[in-house]
């Protein structure tokens, strides 16, 4: 699959110009409700779904059926990373109206980290084609242990980097608007008083964030290389699918207990695609059953976490009607 520079250029282009109208259209701090998140998901969505259209139409349908596949495993995996950022907003007391701001510029950070590490896998997957077999075992482990646990624990504390930067920098008592940086009176290291920067707590609620997308980046972007080895459709399905990550968090933050199943869907497209990955060199699995398999266990998992729900519903409808 060969893609020219200037189509490289172009969709950066596309995704530049698109952040740059979500953050004008959020300029001012406001709380992000129901009908704002179910329109900017939708805008998401159609653009990443259309720009599958275009590499199917121009590259084919093999090339568009992995780029889907890509898609289709980066925005599942992303519903872990809106249980994170849900549990650190708990944690930093982020006021609501503040916490799409921190998701832009997470999202920001996460496109430029992860264009990174896609570059460095590529370039080591070209050399060490036996690392596919690490990552393989990896994505397999990391299903495993992802079914086995169902709670998710962070603990913002412990980050090495946010307690590297509280080292480096102080940080305000309380939160000054959208700024991450302000300049305060306080006495400096040698003792002299002046005006000098200090962090707010929306930097360290950032730089939590941003490392804990790293964490997540480390799962899902190996399990894109286990349905395409191809950089441009590994980035755009990664790019695309981590735009709307703002939009599905003011979506489903607040509805996640709904969810009691998914992560078991998860974890079983995780162990499919690790096993993809360890039997490449023995069997080539079709992207059309990678796909099936896929929305399969999407379909399941949200389908079994609403008819517990349902039960559930039922049982304390017919408590209330007893009593």
């Amino acid at each position: 699959m060969s893609v020219p520079l200037w189509i490289w250029a172009a969709v950066l282009a596309v995704i530049l110009a698109m952040l740059a109208v979500d953050l004008f259209a959020h300029r001012r701090a406001h709380v992000v409700g129901i009908r704002e998140a179910l329109g900017w998901s939708g805008v998401w969505i159609a653009l990443g779904l259309g720009f599958g259209v275009v590499v199917w139409l121009v590259w084919g349908p093999e090339a568009g059926g992995e780029y889907l596949a890509g898609y289709l495993i980066e925005k599942s995996l992303a519903v872990d990373n809106v249980f994170v950022i849900a549990l650190l907003f708990s944690f930093f007391a982020v006021p609501r109206e503040l916490q799409h701001r921190v998701l832009f510029f997470g999202v920001l950070g996460a496109l430029v980290f992860r264009a990174a590490f896609i570059g460095a896998g590529a370039v080591l997957i070209d050399r060490f084609h036996w690392i596919l077999y690490i990552f393989g075992a990896f994505l397999l482990y990391t299903g495993v242990k992802m079914a086995r646990h169902s709670a998710i624990e962070v603990h913002p504390d412990r980050n090495p980097v946010l307690r590297a930067m509280r080292r480096l920098i102080p940080v305000t008592g309380s939160y000054q608007g959208q700024r991450f940086l302000v300049r305060q009176d306080m006495d400096g290291q040698d003792g002299r008083p002046g005006r000098r920067w200090a962090a707010t707590p929306l930097l360290a609620v950032l730089v939590a964030v941003e490392t804990s997308d790293i964490v997540f980046a480390v799962d899902s972007i190996p399990a894109i290389f286990a349905v395409t080895s191809e950089p441009f459709l590994v980035f755009t399905s990664n790019a695309f699918a981590i735009l709307g990550l703002r939009a599905m968090y003011f979506l489903l933050a607040g509805a996640m207990h709904r969810f009691g199943y998914l992560r078991y869907g998860l974890a079983a497209i995780l162990v499919f695609v690790g096993a993809k990955m360890l039997l490449a060199d023995v069997y080539k699995i079709p992207v059309w059953l990678s796909l099936a398999v896929i929305c399969a266990c999407l379909v399941v998992s949200v389908g079994a976490s609403e008819y517990r729900n349902r039960r559930e519903e039922g049982k304390d409808l017919t408590v209330r009607d007893r009593r």
